[in-house]
């Protein structure tokens, strides 16, 4: 078997995005970590995917420890501190094309602290959530406006392909305050709502009403 065999089959789990920001990038050209930090801050790709910078040396590290990333020259310009330059390799290249077919075409339910507020939303009163929920909806919507001006902006210097991840964030952004926009009106009509002082009672009839379905089920 290959080394290229051995790769495809290691788990990724200890690769972050980083790693596959890095690889992407060296894959284009060679760069040094000062440019790809550039880069990234030039196409948003820092911001929207909440890369942290003090990680970016620590992906560099374990990429070359695996042999997918080299360096290929160290070089000091006046008082500046010494850049080394990498390059992606031959199991590098190889690495990032199975890599992102993996994670484009398999979804993954991802945490979300949003999701996990709604599990337990009954704990505020229903006046209480349709404000913080009116608040969400405000912050949507300029971080959608935001993003907007990003896609169009780089877009047209670079191409839509080069964007589509903000267009998918924008547009899962769009989704949730069209849900958003539904669940305040149902909570400031009346439709929704809740009663904050019988929670335990009525998750207690949730409850029951999910074990008697499971057991008629099972049976």
């Amino acid at each position: 078997m290959n080394s290229s065999s051995q790769r495809r089959r290691r788990p990724r789990r200890g690769r972050t995005l980083w790693a596959l920001a890095v690889l992407s990038l060296l894959r284009e050209r060679d760069m040094h970590p000062y440019e790809m930090q550039r880069q990234m801050h030039i196409r948003h790709t820092d911001d929207l995917l909440g890369l942290k910078r003090g990680s970016l040396y620590h992906a560099i590290n374990q990429l070359q420890r695996d042999g997918l990333i080299e360096s290929i020259k160290t070089s000091r310009a006046g008082r500046w501190p010494e850049r080394t330059v990498y390059r992606i390799t031959v199991d590098g290249d190889e690495e990032l094309v199975v890599w992102l077919r993996d994670l484009i075409s398999t979804p993954v339910r991802e945490p979300s602290q949003f999701t996990a507020a709604l599990a337990h939303v009954v704990h505020l009163a229903p006046h209480d959530a349709l404000q913080q929920l009116q608040m969400r909806a405000v912050n949507l919507a300029a971080t959608t406006a935001a993003l907007h001006a990003v896609e169009h902006g780089v877009g047209e210097l670079v191409g839509r392909p080069a964007v589509l991840e903000v267009e998918y964030a924008r547009a899962l952004l769009e989704a949730e305050l069209t849900w958003l926009n539904a669940v305040i009106d149902d909570l400031r009509l009346g439709r929704l709502s809740w009663d904050v002082d019988k929670i335990n009672d009525q998750m207690n009839i949730i409850t029951n009403e999910v074990e008697n379905h499971s057991r008629v089920v099972s049976a």
